[in-house]
């Protein structure tokens, strides 16, 4: 499974009012495995930028007058995402964005060449009613945000990465996970949508070495037990 993880900056919060992308990043991963590719570009919006995202995100008009407009960059960055599974956090802000972009341009939606999960859905399933922005998350799980001191899509799509990974570990069982903000199990006769929804890029495989390990261990369990283990086949 080939996972992008992607985040977006704008002029403003709404893409009706012709507010524009400024900033995109992603990056990738095969197998829940970091591959170092990643998209990265800063956008021309033409347009002025909102005194309330500048203070989100630092990016000013002057900054981006000399770097190239989302009609420059379109098909590389379809062509990063086509089929892949893209996560967002709150995908549906970023993704109305993307769609206003592409249809400027006679495109067609974003969906149309890849997946889209929300990151921001499947955290809320995990922890209701609690605040699940990525900061939030990022203290749950214990990973190191303190670089985000301002929003940044490439940083974010990093660090979302890294949040992914912390809540989808283990639900691959759907049946019992555990629940960071306890310290038992926690038992559930029915899957998270969401997690099921995901459940199929959450498998990996042993390798050579892993499996070796994995056999000595049942030997040595078999010898302990004067042969007898639940996990070996019976001979004889």
């Amino acid at each position: 499974m080939r996972q992008i993880f992607l985040d977006t900056e704008m002029t403003g919060l709404e893409h009706r009012l012709g507010h524009r992308i400024i900033e995109i990043g992603g990056v990738e991963m095969q197998s829940r495995r970091p591959t170092h590719r990643h998209f990265h570009h800063y956008l021309n919006p033409e347009r002025d930028i909102e005194a309330g995202a500048l203070a989100v995100h630092g990016i000013d008009r002057e900054f981006l007058q000399d770097k190239p407009r989302f009609a420059d960059i379109a098909d590389e960055f379809l062509g990063f995402v086509r089929g892949a599974e893209v996560i967002i956090h709150n995908a549906p802000f970023d993704v109305g964005f993307l769609d206003a972009e592409l249809a400027l341009l006679g495109k067609a939606p974003v969906e149309t060449v890849c997946r889209v999960a929300d990151s921001l859905s499947l955290a809320k399933e995990l922890h209701p009613g609690k605040k699940n922005n990525l900061d939030a998350l990022c203290e749950r799980y214990g990973i190191d945000n303190s670089k985000r001191t301002l929003h940044g899509a490439l940083l974010d799509a990093e660090i979302l990465a890294e949040v992914y990974l912390a809540m989808t570990r283990g639900l691959d069982s759907l049946i019992v996970g555990i629940d960071p903000d306890r310290d038992s199990p926690r038992a559930s006769s029915t899957p998270l949508p969401q997690a099921a929804a995901m459940a199929k890029s959450l498998v990996l495989k042993a390798n050579a070495e892993e499996l070796a390990e994995h056999e000595r261990l049942l030997a040595a369990i078999g010898k302990a037990n004067k042969g007898h283990c639940l996990w070996l086949a019976e001979t004889g």
